[in-house]
């Protein structure tokens, strides 16, 4: 059934609403954009035919859906994207790793299972927009939530959503938290206002992490083997 859409002043007003919301559930950002990624299917198509993903078979399942949003969800109409930090503030990563005698766990497998944290986040965030919309009369709209537990180009939709930029090293990059920053999505058939989209590139000319790679693994800008 094709539910009638909200009025555009009441999707603008709901905009600032989902960024509060997520505020105070500890996300940092949150974007919205649309579920046309072309030009990244296109880069995962190619990636794939160069079989540069090694024994991760998985990543050549599920056809386009991977890079088609509305396929892998029926209906899906606008992409909520979130970003959550992950670096302490008072770390020092450099003088600890710099150290022989101590040991160094990633800063993302300290804590709670990210993938719980984040989805029961973002279920409690499309649970208080979904109540939004049935209070003001929009009932009937679903959202489907996902971190890093679906057939999902998240970094594309991020960089897409505003929330950073991927860099030469394929990573997704923030200028106020580099890369220390877990992702989610909600997939929804909402027809919510989207965000600026994209964000500008600030690698420049810098190769720094292609330089240092320990494994040669950066073959080219933007490019992984």
């Amino acid at each position: 059934m094709t539910l009638p859409p909200p009025p555009d002043e009441f999707l603008q007003d709901l905009t600032p609403r989902i960024s509060s919301w997520a505020a105070e559930l500890g996300f940092q950002q949150v974007g919205i954009t649309d579920t046309h990624l072309g030009e990244h299917e296109t880069h995962l198509e190619n990636w794939l035919a160069e079989r540069r993903h090694g024994e991760m078979s998985y990543m050549e399942r599920h056809g386009k859906r991977r890079s088609r949003p509305s396929e892998l969800i029926e209906g899906t109409k606008r992409i909520i994207s979130v970003r959550m930090n992950y670096l302490p503030r008072d770390t020092r990563p450099e003088s600890i790793l710099e150290s022989k005698d101590t040991a160094y766990v990633s800063r993302y497998a300290l804590g709670r299972d990210y993938h719980k944290l984040i989805r029961s986040r973002l279920a409690k965030l499309w649970r208080r927009i979904e109540e939004y919309l049935e209070h003001a009369g929009y009932p009937g709209y679903s959202g489907r939530v996902f971190t890093d537990s679906a057939p999902v180009l998240e970094k594309a939709i991020a960089e897409k959503a505003g929330l950073g930029w991927i860099g030469k090293n394929t990573l997704i990059l923030n200028r106020d938290a580099g890369s220390w920053f877990f992702l989610g999505e909600i997939f929804t058939d909402v027809p919510l206002v989207m965000s600026a989209s994209g964000t500008d590139n600030h690698c420049g000319t810098c190769s720094a992490c292609i330089d240092v790679c320990p494994t040669d693994a950066i073959v080219a800008p933007y490019e992984l083997d």
